[in-house]
Parts: structure tokens; sequence; C-alpha cells
């Protein structure tokens, strides 16, 4: 009996991630959407949950605070921004770009008990931080945008 060793999620993405680069069309949504590096792009996310509270902690190295936008409508956390790409100088040739520029959204439904009046985000050294505390049922009505520190 041969022993077949079971792949993690994160082999199966990067299995995914292979093939569909190799194709010809950009796939209009999902991880390996982009085919050149100004199409838009989606940072990585940690999700956290603790006993107060949940943590969204999403990786945005070279996104400046002011290209972020943090908003709650209807129990769903929207993170939204842009990475500008950097002016190169004229004579200069790229031989190789894999860093990707562009507009990013992420969205995520909140929880029932996720309390999102008492939001906070803030970005450092690359890093958003949105920690959303647990208390009672969010509140419907207007969307909220949260500040960014």
């Amino acid at each position: 009996m041969a022993i077949i060793p079971s792949e993690t999620l994160k082999d199966v993405e990067e299995l995914f991630d292979r093939y569909t680069r190799t194709l010809p069309w950009p796939w209009p949504s999902g991880r390996a959407a982009a085919s050149g590096p100004m199409a838009d792009w989606h940072p990585r996310v940690d999700i956290v949950e603790t006993g107060d509270a949940y943590e969204i902690q999403a990786d945005i190295p070279g996104v400046r605070r002011e290209d972020l936008k943090v908003t709650v409508d209807n129990g769903v956390l929207t993170v939204q921004g842009e990475r500008q790409q950097e002016k190169k100088e004229d004579n200069a040739r790229m031989h190789r770009v894999e860093r990707f520029y562009g507009h990013f959204s992420r969205s995520f439904t909140l929880p029932d008990d996720a309390d999102t009046t008492g939001l906070k985000a803030t970005a450092r050294e690359g890093q958003l931080t949105v920690r959303v505390p647990r208390k009672g049922p969010a509140p419907g009505g207007e969307p909220t945008q949260v500040p960014v520190q």
C-alpha cells in the first residue's frame, strides 16, 4: 500500500496560482487574476479571533495611509486602497516586474456578535490591522467609514 501525503491548502493554492498564470487571459476575479503589474491585486490577510475582538491583519507594503479606506455597511467590512507605482527614470530599463500596483478591495462578512461601532483601524510598517470588538448584534443603518490611524 502506498502512502499518499495530504496536501495543505497552501499547496493547493500555489498549484492553482501556477496553473492560472499560464493562461492567455486574465481571470476576472481571483488571486492570480493579474497578467501584468498594473492589474488589481489582493493583499493577503489573517483573521484572528480573541475573547473580546476579531482582528483582520492585511499585508499592504507600499500603500500609503491616505490611500486606504475601511468601511462597514450592513455587517460587511470592506478594505480598499491603492498602491502607486514608483516613478522611474526615463533611461532605466526594467528587466523584471513582479510587484503588483493599482487598486485592491477585500470584503469580509462580520459575525453577529461584532460591535461595528467600536472598530479601530491602524496602518503600520506595511500592515493594516482592523480590530472589531465583540459585543452584541451589528446595528444596521448607514455605511460607516473607519478612520485609519
